[in-house]
């Protein structure tokens, strides 16, 4: 994800950090093989120690702890080949090499791990940040909603501190239970501001707006208010910035879910142990990409929702993780190996050891899931 309100970062300027960052740590071995190379040839008389000596240096800022020693064994080897070679042993040269070597190399080593152990707790305060702040836009699912049980699950990648652009939320109302998932484009502060907007709108939408289309329409219109303070984000990222968007409306006296989807992956319904996708007849483009078509539908599309069935939203995090065979994640299949008879929260659980499990604890995405049971008729009790 990318963010709606945020330049997506340059494929030409990542790929020549990469290429700067790899350069940078193949230094040290180069040295260390020139130095080998120098002291193998007729040009032995170069005197190579403090070329050697640095080697574990650069290792240590380039690389960390482990760079420095292998870049430290690498360096003694090779001292102790050349001395060999060049029947160097017993003069003061060498020693004072090998002293200093090992000075170097020590240094090194406990300079890249303190500073290496410093980032880490930074980053780990900057995330437990990150994950409060998201907690205060993200409120917990409720267990109990009308005619549903609910529950919600939201993961984060790991991969940094930035809060990611997924969003979600749950809220029982006169028209019955209306949902909401979705994806912003991005990661960081400009798109948790794009999941404040949305939800606050649908947070308002959703107890006053009768119509679920409608309901989607002010979510969109709030990011475009968002997008159209003067100055507020970057031209470019405004151009390229998208959300999607899933609305779910489950009625208390019919037994019907009633979705608009903006882009977003299809929601499961589990009925009798099997799951069914329900894909929209109509695909309809992201918040932000309106222009593409003109003429939205004016209502929500309608699918059966029995009681005893289960109902899955979810972002593309859980369908688009891999493991390391570059496996997408069964979704369907894990949904219907879970058993039946466990509450949602407890299948949500199931869920995520699942998605851990194939991804091997590595997820590139940020996910989150929303799961809803169908209670019988009546069970719920309307919102006035």
């Amino acid at each position: 994800m990318a963010s709606l309100f945020r330049p997506p970062s340059r494929p030409g300027a990542d790929a020549h950090s990469r290429v700067l960052l790899t350069l940078a740590q193949c230094l040290p071995f180069v040295i260390a093989l020139a130095v080998l190379a120098i002291e193998l040839t007729p040009a032995h008389f170069i005197y190579t120690g403090p070329l050697l000596v640095a080697t574990p240096a650069l290792a240590a800022v380039t690389i960390g702890p482990k760079g420095t020693i292998s870049a430290t064994a690498l360096a003694l080897a090779i001292s102790v080949t050349t001395a060999t070679y060049n029947q160097a042993w017993g003069t003061l040269q060498v020693y004072t090499n090998f002293l200093a070597l090992t000075l170097v190399s020590a240094a090194g080593f406990i300079i890249s791990s303190a500073v290496r152990a410093y980032r880490r707790r930074e980053l780990d305060q900057v995330r437990r940040i990150a994950v409060c702040a998201q907690e205060v836009i993200l409120r917990p699912v409720p267990e109990r909603l009308g005619p549903v049980r609910a529950a919600g699950l939201c993961l984060a990648a790991g991969t940094g501190a930035q809060v990611g652009g997924d969003l979600y939320e749950a809220v029982q109302t006169r028209y019955g239970v209306r949902m909401i998932v979705g994806d912003v484009r991005g990661k960081g502060l400009n798109a948790m501001r794009a999941v404040a907007t949305t939800l606050g709108a649908f947070r308002e939408a959703a107890h006053y707006e009768e119509d679920l289309v409608q309901v989607m329409n002010h979510c969109a219109a709030a990011l475009r208010r968002e997008a159209a303070v003067p100055g507020s984000y970057p031209e470019e990222a405004l151009m390229e910035g998208f959300t999607t968007a899933l609305i779910a409306q489950i009625p208390h006296d019919e037994p019907v879910v009633q979705l608009v989807n903006r882009g977003h992956p299809p929601p499961l319904v589990l009925h009798e142990g099997r799951t069914q996708t329900l894909m929209p007849t109509t695909p309809l483009p992201p918040l932000g990409l309106e222009d593409l078509m003109p003429d939205l539908p004016e209502k929500p599309e309608s699918h059966p929702f029995a009681p005893g069935d289960r109902l899955l939203l979810y972002t593309d995090g859980v369908i688009e993780a891999r493991n390391p065979d570059n496996t997408f994640f069964p979704l369907p299949e894990t949904m219907e190996s879970i058993s039946f008879s466990t509450t949602p929260q407890e299948f949500l659980h199931q869920l995520h050891h699942a998605l851990i499990h194939h991804t091997e604890g590595h997820l590139a995405d940020d996910v989150a899931m929303i799961l809803a049971d169908r209670l019988d008729e009546g069970a719920g009790i309307p919102v006035t």
